[in-house]
């Protein structure tokens, strides 16, 4: 019995830690992919430093007073600040390896530069994790609730799949077409190699995933139950983040960042760098629909 109760606790803990990160992604990708930031976080002092540190906790301390990322949200001032430390850590973590997966934070980055990169880059990340159950809700749906979940023919099928689909494409078009027409993917291209883009393809996956499927946001429970044809979690992912890329490619030829007479392995670099926040928006749009 104590092993179940520590196992379901450390089962909890990892999805509110999930949800966290999830509502980081969601609130804070297209700053991450802005390179103003970038630039003043490489030359900012540490007295700007500590300040942003020290804002950043007092609003996500307020925040937690009445929301969080947590199922079992409180308004005790110990447990609010706990939470808004473990939402600090959470912000700095995930933006600093979405940084180093950019290449924004290398060996070659002073350690000055890389903490003001760091810092000013974590500061929507942060508000995002204690956002994360404003974003789109908790899920509070449960299994079993539908008398007959599985019932339902073909045509049902094709407009579940046709439905996340549309929003799928919908919400990515949306972020890329934020991002894609400034010069954040011309730049992080140059020293793209195959290696990084294939880490940001698995990165992209493992997010979409996370916000969809693991991070307890709305209706979770129900998309488990979806009959559709690439309705099952895994197969749902990589088709969504098909049609994110699709989504971040359109974009760059509209904004004219690609042209047809440009080598295939431009294209290919330039669309798997944006289809990062691309697939963030994908995910975003498929909970909202």
């Amino acid at each position: 019995m104590l092993r179940m109760q520590v196992e379901e606790q450390w089962k909890t803990e990892l999805t509110d830690l999930v949800r966290g990160a999830s509502g980081g992604f969601l609130f804070g990708i297209p700053l991450l992919y802005t390179m103003e930031v970038w630039w003043i976080g490489s030359y900012v002092s540490p007295v700007r430093m500590l300040f942003a540190l020290g804002f950043t906790f007092l609003i996500v301390f307020l925040l937690n007073q009445t929301s969080g990322f947590r199922n079992d949200t409180t308004t005790q001032t110990f447990d609010a600040l706990k939470d808004s430390v473990e939402a600090l850590a959470i912000g700095i973590v995930c933006s600093g390896l979405t940084l180093v997966l950019l290449q924004e934070i290398t060996f070659n980055v002073s350690l000055s530069g890389a903490l003001g990169k760091l810092i000013y880059e974590s500061v929507p990340f942060t508000l995002g994790v204690a956002l994360a159950n404003q974003f789109l809700g908790k899920d509070q749906s449960r299994l079993g609730t539908d008398s007959n979940p599985k019932q339902g023919s073909n045509p049902k099928k094709g407009s579940a799949t046709l439905s996340d689909i549309s929003a799928t494409l919908i919400g990515a078009l949306i972020i890329a077409f934020n991002i894609a027409p400034t010069d954040e993917i011309p730049m992080l291209a140059s020293a793209a190699t195959g290696g990084w883009l294939l880490a940001m393809m698995a990165a992209s996956l493992v997010i979409s995933y996370c916000i969809v499927f693991a991070a307890g946001f709305g209706r979770q429970a129900q998309r488990y139950q979806h009959q559709g044809v690439f309705q099952r979690p895994f197969g749902e992912t990589i088709a969504a983040y098909l049609v994110s890329l699709f989504a971040a490619m359109l974009m760059l030829v509209f904004f004219q960042k690609l042209h047809f007479d440009d080598p295939w392995q431009l294209w290919l670099r330039y669309t798997i760098l944006l289809g990062l926040p691309a697939a963030v928006g994908g995910a975003a749009g498929r909970l909202a629909a």
